[in-house]
């Protein structure tokens, strides 16, 4: 098995594509990528030198996924979604060997043009709204909204919103997995 991309996608020298990746229309992966095995490249976007994606990684239409951006498996980028790489670009000032790493955790989901500022961490199975702004790091399993994004609650692995009882635990109601809450963290129950 290998990849595809389509015939106008552009793909450097030096790239590392797994099995059954898709490379859609308009595409360009730029030098020392690693895209994961089943990853879905929409059209028009680009994936800047040296990004790192993992396995099963859907990247929506017109997204840039810039240099520094390490995305674990099973993540999902919204359309039009962005990454940020230096927190404080000027034309004439080449910050080229400043650019700060965003490390998006396993299973986690951004929303249609939400924007990632460099440096955060967005949480493994966190759940980004269409339109947020993250300045700062995202717990696991968070739910933001918002500009700037702030948490209005918790989300499953599943992508349903978790209500926890009196004794911190919730379920999902898809999956029926159990989660709980502890000192503002959320982790699944393991049955």
């Amino acid at each position: 098995m290998s990849y595809f991309a389509h015939e106008t996608a552009v793909i450097d020298e030096g790239c590392t594509i797994g099995d059954g990746t898709k490379i859609w229309h308009f595409c360009h992966v730029m030098p020392d990528c690693v895209i994961g095995e089943s990853c879905n490249i929409g059209q028009n976007c680009l994936i800047s030198p040296k990004v790192t994606l993992g396995r099963n990684v859907k990247v929506q239409n017109n997204v840039s996924i810039y240099t520094g951006v390490i995305c674990e498996d099973d993540v999902f980028l919204g359309p039009s979604m962005v990454f940020t790489n230096v927190t404080n670009p000027r034309s004439a000032v080449n910050r080229r060997g400043q650019y700060e790493i965003t490390r998006v955790g396993r299973g986690a989901t951004i929303g249609a043009n939400a924007t990632i500022v460099c440096g955060h961490d967005i949480g493994k199975f966190a759940f980004i709204g269409a339109g947020a702004v993250v300045t700062k790091e995202v717990p696991d399993y968070a739910l933001l909204v918002g500009n700037p994004a702030r948490q209005i609650g918790w989300m499953s692995e599943y992508g349903h919103r978790l209500e926890f009882d009196a004794e911190g635990i919730a379920t999902c109601p898809e999956s029926e997995e159990k989660y709980k809450l502890t000192n503002n963290r959320v982790s699944r129950i393991a049955e």
